[in-house]
């Protein structure tokens, strides 16, 4: 989510006077829409889903941690990965900034030495899930913990062979790296930025398991596409920070000059100070060449390639999703969606590719915000709404099989597991 920081941090009152953290970030009216026609109404309010689908809220801000510090609010991006004794491990980011009421401290807190910045108040947090006792309809989660705190705006992240890779979309002193967080983290952990990932407004992280480039993305107006280029397989933090450049056309503004299914070449332009003190690395970026996306969020890599999302990218400001295929030093770039109305699909932000393939997109546009499917067909098709949200839809992961998808209503502080027929479903 994009969120000017000083007037964010300047209206500390108006914060305070919301209950903190969520319900401030929609001070402005946003756009409305009617929820999709073919969902299946919740009786509970929460959660339209497909016919076939259910959910169940596994738990929500305030309550209790395993550990004993309190459930953050705000949970954004996320990752499930398998546990010890068929247990399902979920690591979630918290987007809070400094001041926000609802972080993971309870009152009275000192706040612990392993905090990366005493006053920041954004996290990672991780919950253990029993998927036998989330079948039975019982409580499922069986233990919890802050994994790192102490950091700022933890929007999304990715999947790792190193575990869940967290994201600050910040760039306050001292702040707007990548930190690795362990799924089998028991408690807090100290923080340590990847510095090597550059320092820019981070969102996305996703990873080739192949060759381990991580390709980054940047919300904003006038982001860049990075990849990570390791110097070694052994050394997966070591090596050079790149931006995407359009072969024969520098500097492109994707948003208007991708044309709808063709395949562009691409190259890659090295950013030679990858974490200056200022926010510059995509202004230096750019005046080498870089092409210019609107605001990148979501990234998953899956079946060699790159999916991602540019929250307000094409003629409409919608949306668009584009799919990247590496070569080397190059490869090709294809615009695969644009929308072109908020009905269809309105400002696509975290996704996450199934192991089948379709794209599981969470929206933050117009409300009520949901869960759209862009199917193997190439057809976006409705999977839930979250009718009485006033706020974004994010966290969307797979378990490691494919049969539950969870996701977080960010607004609500709320996190839920779907589970139904995906696979048929989506055709």
């Amino acid at each position: 989510m994009k969120v000017n920081r000083r007037t964010a941090l300047g209206l500390g009152a108006a914060v305070a006077l919301l209950g903190g953290g969520a319900a401030f970030w929609r001070l402005t009216t946003p756009k409305t829409r009617n929820p999709p026609r073919d969902l299946v109404p919740d009786p509970r309010g929460l959660l339209d889903l497909a016919a076939g689908f259910t959910y169940a809220v596994l738990d929500r801000r305030g309550g209790d941690l395993g550990d004993g510090h309190r459930v953050p609010g705000r949970p954004d991006g996320m990752a499930c990965f398998a546990g010890e004794g068929g247990t399902l491990v979920l690591v979630r980011n918290h987007e809070l900034l400094p001041g926000a009421t609802d972080g993971p401290w309870k009152p009275g807190t000192t706040v612990p030495s392993e905090a990366f910045d005493p006053k920041g108040m954004g996290c990672v947090s991780r919950l253990v899930v029993d998927p036998k006792k989330l079948a039975a309809g019982e409580p499922a989660v069986v233990a919890s913990n802050l994994v790192i705190a102490g950091t700022n705006f933890n929007c999304c992240g990715g999947r790792s062979p190193w575990g869940w890779l967290s994201c600050e979309e910040d760039v306050d002193p001292g702040h707007g790296f990548v930190f690795a967080c362990p799924p089998t983290a028991t408690k807090l952990q100290k923080a340590e930025p990847i510095r090597a990932y550059g320092r820019f407004r981070h969102e996305a992280v996703a990873i080739d398991p192949t060759t381990l480039v991580a390709y980054l993305t940047e919300d904003r107006e006038d982001a860049c596409l990075y990849r990570f280029v390791p110097t070694h397989r052994a050394r997966p933090f070591e090596g050079r920070l790149e931006a995407l450049a359009i072969v024969d056309d520098p500097a492109s503004e994707t948003a208007s000059t991708s044309p709808l299914h063709a395949r562009r070449k691409i190259s890659w332009v090295a950013i030679d100070e990858p974490a200056p003190d200022d926010d510059s690395v995509r202004s230096r970026a750019h005046a080498m060449g870089a092409a210019v996306f609107r605001r990148l969020e979501g990234a998953d890599f899956a079946q060699g390639s790159l999916v991602f999302s540019s929250t307000t990218g094409g003629a409409s400001k919608q949306g668009q999703l584009f799919r990247l295929v590496p070569d080397g030093d190059g490869g090709t770039l294809e615009l695969l969606y644009e929308s072109h109305d908020l009905s269809a699909l309105s400002m696509p932000d975290n996704l996450a590719v199934s192991p089948w393939g379709d794209i599981l997109i969470a929206e933050d546009g117009a409300l009520p915000c949901g869960i759209r499917c862009f199917t193997r067909k190439g057809e976006m098709r409705p999977l839930a709404s979250a009718v009485a949200s006033m706020g974004e839809v994010a966290g969307v992961t797979f378990s490691p099989d494919g049969h539950i998808l969870f996701a977080n209503l960010q607004a609500d502080g709320v996190t839920v597991a779907i589970r139904g027929p995906f696979a048929q479903w989506a055709g």
